[in-house]
């Protein structure tokens, strides 16, 4: 089965359902090696759609990104980078003020040898800059033909509400992605985010689909932390490996396993189910999660089995 492409939200981009972001990899946490070979790995499976941004690795994942990336016609792919978070000791190297936007812009540009990225997202949301300033520092890079498409990432529904009556108050370009976490244990996009998404016209791309690998069955009830995870790696993470999520985790496996897929498999396909999530972003420290992940794309689930899926996640009373 090949890979499935959505829309972008309400524009005319189409994107792979599964997407590569290098958050936490690319440039550090993963050798040079595996990250290029995850990256033409996903290139040759059809995915279309990469992400990185500014701040992972202070710059490194960018550049890698883009070396590797150069190999492949520009037309061929989706980028997508960053602003927002601290790249350097002075006053105006973090936030969204105008300043910093189009110099953290420009410099994304220069570190990936590209002349423009497809999307910028706002990283979070700047309490300190007026909204206005923002979305007039982004509308120029779209008419400056830097950057295509603007989106955000982790902001409220009132913030993106408040953005998009900005935008269609002073004509400036409109936010058509978000990049909110999205999990079968974090599901807070449902409530307000999803339905605005649809209203609006944005799409979701989500990260952490994997729960940072918990939903991948690498940890198990009572079993040992793998030394080359992530939770081995990151101590606050590993807090986040609860007795009661092991379990569900267990249940969700014996569901995959009767389906004939993968836990990683059925816990996208699940998030695909959604359709205003435009793409699932998954990391990848081998080509052979790129290869696993993207088997994900096209897998329908059935309402009994989504069901199933519900119970076990929010069933509180689990016996450990």
């Amino acid at each position: 089965m090949s890979i499935q492409y959505r829309q972008l939200g309400a524009s005319g981009l189409r994107v792979s359902e599964i997407s590569l972001g290098s958050w936490l990899t690319y440039g550090g946490y993963v050798e040079r090696e595996n990250a290029v070979n995850s990256i033409r790995k996903a290139y040759e499976l059809g995915i279309n759609f990469f992400d990185t941004a500014n701040v992972y690795a202070k710059g490194e994942a960018e550049k890698v990104v883009g070396e590797t990336l150069k190999d492949y016609a520009r037309e061929s792919y989706v980028l997508a980078t960053k602003v927002f978070g601290k790249i350097g000791d002075g006053p105006n190297d973090r936030g969204l003020s105008r300043k910093h936007v189009i110099e953290s812009a420009n410099a994304s540009l220069k570190r990936l040898g590209l002349e423009y990225v497809d999307i910028l997202y706002s990283h979070r949301f700047d309490n300190h800059t007026p909204l206005e300033e923002t979305l007039r520092a982004f509308d120029d890079l779209v008419h400056q033909g830097k950057v295509l498409y603007i989106g955000v990432s982790e902001w409220s529904a009132a913030q993106i509400t408040e953005a998009f009556a900005i935008a269609d108050k002073y004509l400036l370009d409109r936010i058509i992605v978000n990049q909110p976490i999205y999990n079968l244990f974090e599901r807070y996009i449902e409530k307000e985010i999803i339905p605005l998404g649809k209203q609006k016209g944005f799409g979701q791309v989500v990260f952490s689909p994997l729960a940072q690998g918990l939903l991948t069955g690498k940890y198990t009830v009572g079993g040992h932390v793998p030394s080359n995870s992530r939770a081995a790696k990151h101590e606050n993470f590993k807090d986040k490996i609860t007795s009661e999520k092991l379990e569900k985790v267990s249940q969700l496996k014996e569901i995959a396993d009767e389906l004939g897929i993968t836990l990683s498999q059925l816990s996208l396909a699940w998030i695909l189910r959604e359709q205003n999530v435009s793409s699932a972003l998954i990391g990848a420290s081998r080509p052979e999660q790129v290869e696993e992940n993207v088997k994900a794309s096209g897998i329908t689930l059935d309402e009994a089995i989504e069901k199933r899926i519900t119970d076990v996640i929010q069933n509180t009373t689990l016996l450990v």
